[in-house]
Order: C-alpha cells, then sequence, then structure tokens
C-alpha cells in the first residue's frame, strides 16, 4: 500500500471516532506483546488473578492479536471518557459506587461506537476483516493503548493520558488493515506515591504491580464467595468497585466532564439514600440499575458488598 493511501485512512478513522465521540484514537502494529509476556506469567503464577480464572484462559491470543484476527495487521485504540460532571452525593457514611457504573453500562454504549465505526471502514476504504473488543475478550487493552502512545500505564496499572487523566474506557478494533503507526509517550508518574499510599487493602504492591485479589473492585465485583474478614473495616464504604487511587492522581486534575448522555445517572440512582440501600428489593435493583454495569454483582452480591461495610458479616 502506498504511504499516502495510508495516511489517508489513519486520518480517515480517527476522523471518524472523534465524531462517534472517542477522546482519542491511537495505531499500533498487530504484533506480540514481547515485553508483556513474562509480566503477565508472573503475575498469573502468583495468584494476582484470585478467582479471576479467565484471567489465566488464552495465554496466547492474549498476546498475539494476530490469533483474533486472521492476517491482522493494526490495533486501533480508542479511549472514551466517563469522568462525570459532579460525583453522587452521599450521606455522610453513605456508600459510594465507582464512577464508571453511573450510567448505562460501557459495553453496550461502546460496542455501538465500535459497530458503526467498522461499518465506515467498511464503506469508506473496502473490504477490511476486524473486530470490535471492549473488555470482552483476551486483548489487553493498556498495553495496546500505551503502544498507540494514548498514555502510559501509571502505578495504579491504569492507563494515563497528560491531558484527561485516566477516567476512560478503553476499546479496540483489531483489522488486518495496515494504517500509520503511533509511538508510546514518556512515564510522567515521576517519584509520585499517592496511589500505593492510599490504596486501603494495599493491593498495589508495589508500583506497576497490582494484585488484583487484594483490589476492592476485586472483592465486590469479581468474588463471588464470602469477602475475607481482614479487610473488614477497610473499604471505605465502597460497594461497587473503587476510584481511591485514581482520586488520589495528581493528573486526574486534568480530567473534564464527559459528553456522553448515556454515561449520566439516572434519577433513581441520585435519590438513593443509606436506607434505600440496605432496604433494596428486587423491584428497586432491577429498576434503578436496568442498563447498568453495577448488574455484574447481582443483586445478592450488592446485599453482601453493603452489609459487609457495615461491619455485619
Amino acid at each position: 500500500m502506498l504511504p499516502s493511501a495510508k495516511s489517508h485512512y489513519t486520518h480517515l478513522i480517527k476522523q471518524k471516532a472523534r465524531e462517534l465521540g472517542f477522546g482519542y484514537c491511537g495505531v499500533s502494529r498487530a504484533e506480540f506483546l514481547e515485553e508483556e509476556a513474562p509480566r503477565l506469567e508472573t503475575w498469573l503464577n502468583q495468584g494476582m488473578h484470585g478467582q479471576m480464572a479467565y484471567m489465566a484462559n488464552h495465554f496466547d491470543k492474549r498476546l498475539d492479536p494476530r490469533r483474533l484476527v486472521d492476517g491482522a495487521k493494526s490495533v486501533i485504540s480508542l479511549l472514551l471518557n466517563y469522568y462525570p460532571e459532579k460525583e453522587i452525593e452521599t450521606e455522610p457514611g453513605g456508600y459510594k459506587i465507582s464512577k464508571y457504573a453511573y450510567g448505562t453500562d460501557y459495553h453496550f454504549v461502546i460496542k455501538d461506537k465500535l459497530k458503526e465505526l467498522l461499518g465506515f471502514i467498511g464503506e469508506e476504504i473496502g473490504e477490511v476483516n476486524g473486530r470490535a473488543f471492549v473488555d470482552s475478550a483476551p486483548v489487553l487493552d493498556k498495553a495496546w493503548a500505551k503502544k498507540g502512545g494514548l498514555g502510559w500505564v501509571g502505578k495504579h496499572s491504569n492507563l494515563i493520558n497528560r491531558e484527561t487523566g485516566s477516567f476512560f474506557f478503553i476499546a479496540e478494533l483489531i483489522v488486518d488493515l495496515e494504517l500509520d503507526y503511533d509511538g508510546p509517550v514518556k512515564d510522567y508518574c515521576g517519584t509520585c506515591t499517592r496511589c500505593l499510599d492510599a490504596c486501603p487493602t494495599g493491593a498495589i504492591t508495589e508500583p506497576y504491580v497490582v494484585d488484583g485479589s487484594k483490589c476492592i473492585s476485586y472483592f465486590t465485583i469479581e468474588l463471588k464467595e464470602q469477602i475475607p474478614a481482614e479487610v473488614k473495616g477497610k473499604f471505605d464504604n465502597w460497594i461497587f468497585g473503587c476510584d481511591i487511587c485514581q482520586d488520589v492522581c495528581p493528573w486526574n486534575r486534568f480530567s473534564k466532564p464527559h459528553q456522553e448522555p448515556q454515561f449520566n445517572p439516572g434519577t433513581g440512582l441520585t435519590e438513593m439514600k443509606k436506607a434505600d440501600w440496605e432496604e433494596i428489593t428486587a423491584e428497586v435493583f432491577n429498576r434503578v440499575f436496568k442498563n447498568s454495569a453495577v448488574k455484574r454483582t447481582k443483586l445478592e452480591g450488592l446485599r453482601r458488598n453493603i452489609r459487609f461495610v457495615q461491619g455485619d458479616e
């Protein structure tokens, strides 16, 4: 393919991504993630994925996008901001859920945008074989976003962008189309250790290493059994997910409110008082969290988390 055609296609794709609401779009060559392989292996061998058995599946596919899409040449990484205009207010001692779960489940929102982007590529460029990914397949999204120049992976293991912080979702298109590739950016964490110092359960065991099995998000979402007694009193009233390591990150002073109406919280959620959470019924759960990521933990899981935070378990 002529360099001019590659540049033209890359420009078209990035322009369309912006139109669809993605804040950033970066492209990297689809190849084996040599740097990530030993890190992932060590992390899994040390059991840091806890009960997230799916993390150990498809090890080879996780490290090589060409095993996911035949003839893959490019990984198009996209960021979609979810930082809210204002946080949901809670009473003193009220319960908290992660900002990413305020509105409609991001899987639905982003999948629709990716389908549109993939359709656009087919119309404008021709027959392109590709797949869309949002957290739903063995793809190391942060590694690809980093390779695509969208930011660096911080000490809390989240991707950080200098202009917008870290409150965004990451998604990918893996395509068999050669494009112009972006390069990685520098790490700007410096000597800062705020995320390590702030994590109440000590999940960030050392800079750039998170023991997933000790994370509040893991306990409140992924863990299906009783939460271990040793972390009692350490949840700071988080009952679904946790934003502590991102809230303390200095780079998030650059976060700007998202422009995606579907990420706005419904009135049912903003009106929930402490007593409403504690007395939540199946009817209320299904109405308030109808299209929400909170459904992942199911009603019984949410009740368990609330009881744990109350200190009843």
